[in-house]
């Protein structure tokens, strides 16, 4: 997603004629399969350009804007992987004892050079003295008169358990590249190369709304026939877990005059709208009408379930747009539909981390119509063979938001996959980072 600057567009997409369903247009809406969508979606989405330094202690799940070169060698001088005792392996074919002359401890280096017949006992990440090239490892090590190191009995390969300078990473190359999220693993390698700051890609702004009439706020009496608004609450969740800065514009109802103007408005300020309900054909769905009415909307029917209905396309207002991401209302559909479409689209230029899928076994018959990609709620353990097995939640229906609550992954069935009988091996999405 791009963002230049206020008086230029701040997102860019491409539009398609055969893609796009504009305002006057009234064709059916077309079916895709769930890589169709992704492809789609991807092939639209330009990211963010605009960047800003910060603190690299304060980069988790912040996108870096450049390339970070190393400026020193990691590790920078040779140094031990063990405790023990460092010496010359040529020393083992002309001796059968070392004479212990030193320590090399780390953060304290041995300072002298070592003479052949000579060995200094060293610890984890010591440097290595000058001509010793190999480690013998302390339980290893047979020692006598505390400065004897008996080596008769000895077989050590040269080099063995020595660190080499550079060989993490050397002085000159690229450590991490323009586009990557960072992690912990990532904000730790920043860390040994000696960085403080960096510039990462401003935070995404994501604009969610609900909308219904039957939709009340948690902790307020509910009228008759209505629900909570759980949907918000989990599109902030997973939006905050991600990075982004989420704009609440609360519940709206189910009246274009208060929905228009809502996303009209928000246009300036935000780089994605996502909505919840309201996209599919029904007689109340006045999302879908704004939305066809104020921008260039693709209405999908992706072939999946669950998550059918899904809208995506880009809302100008003057010099300024944003993308829609219009999901469904059942509140499992919609975590489908923000993990397998929104959550890549708004990885802006970095590398979509789909979490990848493992196999287990099925502990139990599954349903499943063929021709269509199905995810399941699942339950996975490991048994005492150490194999994955798997069993549903229970009921599947798209509005049990607690089957997701007691789920630990899902099951990826594909369209060419029939019923799954007891004992079959399927995929499964673990959660764990997922959402």
């Amino acid at each position: 997603m791009n963002c230049r600057n206020a008086q230029q567009s701040r997102l860019r997409i491409k539009l398609k004629n055969n893609d796009i369903m504009s305002q006057s247009q009234e064709i059916e809406t077309p079916s895709f399969t769930v890589s169709q969508v992704q492809q789609q979606i991807q092939d639209t989405i330009v990211p963010v350009e605009e960047f800003e330094q910060i603190s690299a202690v304060q980069g988790l799940n912040r996108i870096l804007a450049s390339d970070i070169v190393a400026g020193i060698d990691v590790p920078s001088f040779d140094n031990s992987a063990m405790d023990g005792y460092a010496f010359a392996e040529c020393d083992l074919r002309l001796h059968t004892e070392l004479t212990i002359v030193g320590r090399s401890y780390a953060g304290h280096p041995f300072q002298n050079r070592l003479q052949p017949g000579q060995a200094v006992q060293i610890t984890t990440g010591a440097q290595m003295p000058a001509y010793a090239d190999s480690v013998l490892p302390q339980e290893l090590a047979i020692v006598r008169e505390e400065s004897i190191l008996d080596i008769r009995e000895i077989k050590i390969r040269r080099g063995q358990h020595r660190r080499m300078r550079g060989e993490d990473l050397a002085a000159g190359k690229v450590a991490l590249t323009k586009g990557t999220r960072l992690g912990p693993a990532e904000l730790g390698l920043l860390a040994a190369l000696g960085k403080t700051d960096i510039a990462v890609q401003r935070p995404l702004r994501v604009a969610i709304f609900s909308t219904g009439d039957e939709l009340g706020l948690p902790g307020q009496p509910l009228n008759p026939g209505c629900v909570y608004d759980s949907n918000r609450v989990t599109l902030h969740a997973m939006l905050t877990r991600f990075g982004a800065q989420v704009l609440d514009l609360g519940i709206l109802k189910d009246d274009p005059a208060e929905i228009k103007p809502a996303i009209v408005n928000i246009v300036p300020q935000a780089d994605v709208i996502i909505t919840s309900g309201g996209v599919s054909n029904g007689a109340a769905d006045f999302t879908r009408q704004v939305l066809q009415q104020c921008g260039h909307i693709n209405f999908w029917s992706v072939n999946m379930r669950p998550g059918r209905p899904l809208a995506f396309g880009q809302i100008n207002q003057g010099h300024d747009n944003s993308y829609v991401f219009g999901l469904p209302g059942n509140p499992v559909a919609m975590m489908a539909g923000f993990y397998f479409f929104v959550r890549p689209a708004l990885h802006s230029g970095a590398p979509v981390s789909m979490t990848p899928a493992v196999k287990a076994i099925a502990n139990m018959d599954m349903p499943k119509k063929v021709g269509r990609t199905e995810f399941q709620r699942g339950i996975c353990k490991i048994n005492s063979n150490g194999n994955l097995h798997v069993s549903l939640t229970g009921e599947q229906g798209s509005g049990m938001l607690s089957s997701m609550a007691e789920a630990n992954c899902l099951i990826m069935l594909s369209p060419e996959q029939e019923d799954i009988v007891s004992g079959d091996t399927v995929k499964v999405l673990i959660f764990e980072g997922l959402l």
